[in-house]
């Protein structure tokens, strides 16, 4: 594997899709990502359509490309996991649920979980930090990242919904080391401007918006080599 094409996160921007779709056509891709956050924008609580088309869209783009692989996010998980988040809508929350199982449903089995590895990245919502790892596996160093992976992939709310977890954590620029060391890890989860490499951190939700919908990034696709971890823009 080598060229990961990455789709951060979604918050009810359907187009998003349409665009990734006509870049993807142009290159030659080995993988798509999704980093999840597929509900919820600000003052959107009462637009189920906008919900259902955002589904409809997601889904039709999997179908399409039936190998991606998608990383829960904190508000995908808030529905299924009847945990309040901010931009939670009450409204939708029937159909979060039932759409997002059919996402899920429409994947090959492991295709969704917290956190995916492809050679030397690693792909989550938020980060996989070495205070989350500790706090499950100890100071040992010599544990596989794989058996690690596996293992986070199959907790549920009472492990994931805490601040350092793959689907919270904001290891931008704050104490949360990142575990490993020596892998690039990709994530989306907190907004930038654009796309920002720090260390071994690439952070690329650079399409999300401001309370008054104005975009907050420059709302660009980027392209990850999973053996050399340079990424690339998209134009």
């Amino acid at each position: 594997m080598s060229k990961a094409f990455i789709i951060p996160d979604v918050h009810l921007k359907p187009l998003m899709f349409e665009n990734a779709s006509e870049k993807i056509s142009k290159g030659n891709y080995d993988q798509i990502v999704l980093l999840g956050d597929i509900v919820d924008d600000w003052n959107q609580e009462r637009n189920l359509d906008l919900y259902s088309e955002t589904f409809d869209t997601v889904i039709g783009f999997i179908k399409k490309y039936p190998d991606t692989l998608f990383c829960y996010g904190n508000h995908d998980l808030s529905y299924p996991w009847e945990a309040l988040e901010s931009g939670y809508s009450a409204y939708a929350h029937d159909m979060v649920v039932k759409r997002l199982k059919e996402l899920v449903d429409a994947l090959p089995k492991g295709n969704a979980a917290f956190i995916h590895r492809i050679d030397n990245v690693l792909f989550s919502h938020a980060g996989l930090t070495e205070p989350f790892v500790r706090a499950h596996f100890g100071n040992k160093a010599d544990v596989d990242i794989d058996y690690i992976i596996e293992y986070i992939n199959k907790m549920g709310k009472a492990y994931m919904w805490v601040d350092d977890s793959p689907i919270w954590a904001r290891p931008q620029n704050s104490s949360m080391r990142l575990y490993p060391s020596d892998m690039l890890q990709v994530v989306g989860h907190t907004p930038v401007e654009f796309v920002v490499k720090e260390g071994n951190l690439l952070t690329l939700d650079n399409f999300s918006t401001y309370r008054n919908g104005e975009p907050i990034g420059d709302e660009r696709f980027v392209c990850v080599d999973t053996i050399t971890m340079e990424y690339e823009m998209i134009d």
